[in-house]
């Protein structure tokens, strides 16, 4: 009963107080596991050293996150670039051979075809708050997606328009920027702990934890007990 009153006090506070909503892309809008990635994992399997999709899909996110770390400023890489780097990685370290190329143009697949999950555009079409996407992925591939999907997101930041990726605070800022609005203004969903909650908490946006797996909240919320966790977008009204 607890539990529910909370839950129902946040919906008034929202309602109320907030005037826009920021919203991560991989993972929480559309969907890691579609057919462009199953088929790069195809290929790193028949074409490399590595024959387990588990261990592909951590040491090739274990590059990305290196890299997007090392991203910042003039530094500053874009996808297609680092892309590049990973391949390199694999080729050096995993005897990844074939046509890097066709590598390529099916990783740019996955930027802009991956599926959204069936909440989310039931969720664009009924919030009434203005919606912004906030990603890591380029503002090119990002834009072709939204087209290709049919959502029209009020804004677009990507990491490009600053030079930096999550969870640096530039992006978050220049969220707040282009939307107008206070940090105590602004709601942010994402279902990254590093990535997403932790960087709008510090910057006053209030985060929404989403956890599309099942074991995945209560593993990794510890200490963050104020912030909500949603297993579906169906359960925000706002």
């Amino acid at each position: 009963m607890y539990i529910i009153c909370v839950i129902e006090k946040k919906k008034e506070k929202w309602g109320s107080m907030t005037k826009a909503i920021f919203i991560d892309y991989t993972g929480t809008m559309v969907q890691e596991d579609e057919p462009n990635t199953r088929e790069l994992l195809a290929y790193f399997i028949t074409h490399s050293d590595l024959k387990d999709p588990a261990q592909i899909l951590q040491i090739v996110w274990g590059q990305i996150k290196e890299l997007e770390a090392k991203s910042h400023g003039d530094a500053f890489i874009k996808n297609d670039e680092k892309v590049d780097c990973i391949l390199n990685y694999c080729q050096e370290n995993y005897g990844l051979n074939g046509d890097l190329e066709y590598m390529h143009k099916v990783w740019r697949k996955v930027w802009v075809e991956a599926p959204l999950f069936p909440d989310v555009k039931p969720f664009f079409e009924r919030t009434k708050l203005p919606i912004y996407v906030l990603s890591n992925d380029d503002l090119c591939y990002l834009e072709e997606s939204m087209k290709q999907k049919g959502l029209q997101p009020a804004g677009i930041i990507s990491a490009e328009t600053v030079r930096a990726c999550k969870p640096s605070k530039v992006i978050f800022e220049k969220a707040l920027e282009i939307a107008d609005v206070k940090p105590e203004e602004a709601l942010f969903i994402g279902d990254s702990i590093a990535s997403d909650v932790l960087p709008a908490k510090k910057m006053g946006i209030t985060p929404v934890y989403i956890s599309r797996k099942e074991a995945a909240a209560s593993e990794y919320l510890e200490g963050l007990e104020d912030v909500r966790v949603i297993k579906s977008l169906n359960e925000l009204q706002i």
